[in-house]
């Protein structure tokens, strides 16, 4: 084999994926059609699960000093999202660009085989590897894996290879993208509704300005290349009565609001993570956080299945987890294009969306739909509040020591809270130490209200996803660790 996984497409997804594969000590080689990061801004900023994801493997520092906010908005309708108690606030303006170069450092120095220039042209699966072909800087080769993983974009040949099928609904209309320098607009950070179709303008870092020009009434078209500077600034004339011509444009891109998803994310041994496996209209800045996030879910499932440690049935739950996921993701998507880009027939829904927000409880609901973090998994029936559900980052104490839920998931492993010093959680978890780690510390803040009140010990995968708690699990401690971290040893 040349390596263990192969993983095609260097994009989040992909550059995710690897680095959770090199924690786990799984060999892993990434190709890459481009000969290197194009430095387009694309998508901008995390949502505040990704945040969280981040944390939780210490990569927030590497991006240095970012904004944040907890303002944002649903299909153009603004939602606080401070209603989300006790989560990161989301990062603005950090272009994809900086995203893939931060990924890409952790990937390489974990050890991963990042090789750019290197286009996939076909796959063919045999029993226990899947080879593929490779075109690259010297020429075709083949390479045998026991995993591929298409993490290769919403025209994705992996997923096109090896038959997987793509049901959905065909873009309607096309948008405009540009990034911009010597232009002077106001911001229009979550867009603005105009009689004509919709605009959003927000600043990007070294003085960049964002636009985004949606005229309706615009088909769809089968482009080669990105549309010409004056397609933009042509709509955005007809649409605001600005002339924007005299602009530098930095990228220009062009985009629709088809919406589809493969009915499977896995079809033997080739998965699909990312926009491979899920396209929609970028409403909300979701795609690359799903995206993130469908490669964290994947990494350590298929890592203890590689190794043995855990059966292969650990990987149908990467489908049962994430195809529901990306289906919400679809769902409101759809919806907030809906809001944003339909004409003045909309408008008495947005208003009474906008009377709805000023409620708590809907205004959390839309915010955690948006974020991630309104994500439940199924893990065992029981009456834990977090059972299922990400675990919060949470200040902790360990042994006199400051540290945090987060800190403790940088390894990527299985993780034992123990917070009542409960000596039988070694004796019923001693099967599974080489795959968990048990924790013993106390909640920095035991005040009643803190999510961890009342509770003496949390198990949680190393995606983050709490997956036992005590008491409140129906099931037991060893039952829970088989189920998710394979046979006792």
């Amino acid at each position: 084999m040349d390596a263990s996984v192969i993983v095609a497409g260097a994009g989040p997804a992909g550059l995710m994926l690897a680095g959770e594969l090199r924690l786990a000590g799984v060999d892993v080689i990434v190709v890459e059609r481009l000969p290197r990061r194009t430095g387009e801004s694309r998508g901008l900023g995390f949502t505040a699960r990704t945040m969280e994801v981040f944390d939780q493997r210490g990569l927030l520092t590497r991006f240095g000093e970012v904004e944040t906010s907890n303002q944002g908005h649903f299909g153009g309708v603004p939602v606080d999202f401070a209603v989300l108690e006790g989560a990161h606030q989301a990062a603005k303006s950090v272009p994809q660009s900086a995203t893939e170069a931060v990924l890409e450092g952790w990937a390489a120095d974990l050890g991963a085989d990042i090789r750019r220039d290197h286009e996939l042209l076909g796959i063919a699966e045999k029993d226990d590897a899947v080879e593929i072909t490779v075109r690259g800087p010297q020429g075709e080769h083949l390479l045998r894996t026991e995993w591929l993983v298409g993490c290769d974009g919403g025209r994705s040949t992996v997923r096109k290879a090896a038959g997987f099928d793509f049901p959905g609904t065909p873009a309607t209309m096309e948008m405009y993208l540009a990034d911009l320098r010597g232009v002077d607009l106001a911001p229009r950070m979550i867009g603005e509704t105009l009689p004509g179709g919709m605009v959003m303008v927000g600043p990007l870092p070294g003085g960049v300005t964002r636009i985004i020009v949606c005229e309706r009434g615009t088909p769809p078209r089968r482009r080669t290349g990105p549309p010409a500077f004056s397609e933009v600034s042509d709509a955005w004339q007809r649409l605001t009565g600005t002339d924007i011509s005299h602009a530098e444009p930095v990228w220009v891109s062009a985009f629709g609001d088809a919406t589809r998803q493969v009915t499977q994310y896995r079809r033997g041994r080739v998965l699909l993570a990312g926009d491979a496996a899920h396209i929609h209209l970028p409403a909300g800045g979701q795609g690359m956080n799903a995206s993130i996030q469908d490669s964290v879910n994947l990494g350590w499932k298929l890592a203890a299945v590689q190794r043995g440690t855990a059966p292969e049935t650990l990987l149908d739950t990467y489908h049962g987890e994430r195809h529901p996921v990306g289906s919400r993701l679809l769902l409101n998507t759809r919806a907030q294009g809906m809001l944003f880009l339909r004409g003045e027939e909309m408008q008495p829904l947005r208003d009474v969306l906008g009377e709805l927000v000023a409620y708590p409880e809907v205004a959390r609901h839309l915010a955690a739909m948006v974020s991630g973090l309104e994500i439940r998994y199924d893990v065992g029936t029981g009456s834990h509040p977090l059972l299922g559900m990400r675990m919060p980052p949470l200040a902790l104490t360990r042994k006199g020591r400051a540290t945090s839920t987060a800190e403790l998931l940088h390894p990527a492993r299985g993780l034992l809270l123990d917070l009542a010093d409960n000596a039988e959680l070694r004796r019923r978890s001693a099967g599974w130490t080489d795959r968990i780690d048990l924790v013993t510390a106390v909640p920095a803040d035991p005040a009643p209200g803190s999510p961890l009140a009342g509770t003496t010990a949390l198990l949680v995968r190393p995606d983050g996803y709490v997956a036992w708690a005590a008491p409140g699990s129906h099931h037991d401690l060893p039952m829970a660790l088989e189920r998710w971290f394979g046979p006792a040893r």
